[in-house]
């Protein structure tokens, strides 16, 4: 396993990051094909065993299960200091902005909810999981800061926002002398590389960690089309993200196929293995245990740079979707 500083926090973090959203009871939540809580433990066992210590959950997930089977199995596994735990809260609730319920309130309410239902004092990363467009940035920051300085929040991240987004929110931190965003959790793979345009700039520029999620299309870069699983079948968050271009991306798949058989190795260590040159730490979400043989085997596979370029030049331009298409407002 390799180990990378966090952006600009003093967090060290593997450089597979394992994604748990595939934790939680089934009954709580929208997806039938989460892991049960003794799977999930085995699961976490195997990637401590090679060497993860970034783990990425939300309190969105399975209603607050994948929060419980994580922490219960870090607790219970690892010492506290030996892993960084990054969980996500959501913006306020129609309901609660209705009720007049504060930003600070909610966050607040989120975080000791998610501090029971890991069973732990403190959080390693805390992360907005999409940008509140109903809520002034600074008040969410305030909230956040006095998480950090109330030593209930190590460092503080961002996930779903647009790069000026970010840029405007860490030049406010920084004016009024609050803590930044040390991370952002962005859909960023192979087949939707759109944050190159502005985002990765960003992040390189201000030593902001890039951490994405879907990694691997939902698997759509880690095995063959016709290798239907579970989860293929029923998610259909993750085929409104990519159904609508799967005939160009189809061509970029071919070539991560072409070069697993080159190399003897699977596509997810070319997809992976890719993504690493990119960014600081991505997010994979693992149920087998060879989804993780597969992530961390990506560390030692060194691509040329002809590869890279043959992997990276029929890409075409995506528009959004999954949460950033949702989440925009609509202009007039």
């Amino acid at each position: 396993m390799l180990y990378t500083r966090l952006g600009n926090s003093d967090l060290t973090v593997s450089r597979i990051c394992m994604g748990c959203m595939g934790f939680g009871d089934a009954s709580t939540g929208p997806h039938s094909w989460t892991l049960a809580e003794a799977e999930s433990r085995d699961i976490i066992r195997y990637g401590l065993e090679r060497g993860i210590n970034f783990y990425d959950t939300a309190i969105a997930y399975q209603g607050g299960s994948s929060e419980r089977y994580v922490g219960k199995a870090l607790r219970e596994m690892a010492r506290r200091e030996e892993v960084v735990l990054a969980t996500k809260f959501l913006p306020r609730s129609d309901a609660q902005i209705a009720a007049g319920v504060s930003a600070k309130e909610a966050i607040t309410l989120s975080l000791n909810q998610s501090l029971r239902n890991l069973g732990m004092e403190y959080i390693d990363l805390y992360i907005c999981h999409m940008w509140d467009y109903h809520t002034p940035i600074t008040e969410v920051l305030v909230a956040l800061h006095e998480a950090v300085k109330a030593g209930k929040v190590r460092a503080i991240g961002i996930s779903n926002c647009f790069a000026w987004q970010l840029a405007k929110a860490n030049a406010l931190a920084q004016r009024e002398n609050l803590t930044p965003f040390v991370s952002v959790q962005s859909h960023y793979n192979l087949i939707m590389r759109e944050d190159e345009r502005e985002l990765a700039g960003l992040c390189a520029e201000d030593n902001i960690a890039m951490t994405p999620y879907s990694a691997l299309a939902s698997g759509r870069l880690s095995r063959p089309a016709e290798a239907e699983t579970r989860r293929g079948q029923e998610d259909n968050y993750a085929r409104g993200k990519y159904d609508k271009t799967a005939a160009q991306d189809q061509r970029v798949i071919d070539r991560v196929t072409e070069l697993a058989v080159r190399h003897a190795v699977s596509m997810t260590e070319i997809s992976l293995a890719w993504l690493l040159t990119k960014v600081t730490a991505p997010v994979v979400g693992a149920t087998k245990k060879h989804h993780i043989d597969g992530a961390v085997n990506a560390l030692n596979l060194v691509l040329s740079a002809d590869e890279i370029r043959y992997l990276e030049e029929c890409y075409l331009p995506h528009s959004l979707s999954g949460i950033m298409a949702q989440n925009r407002p609509l202009t007039t």
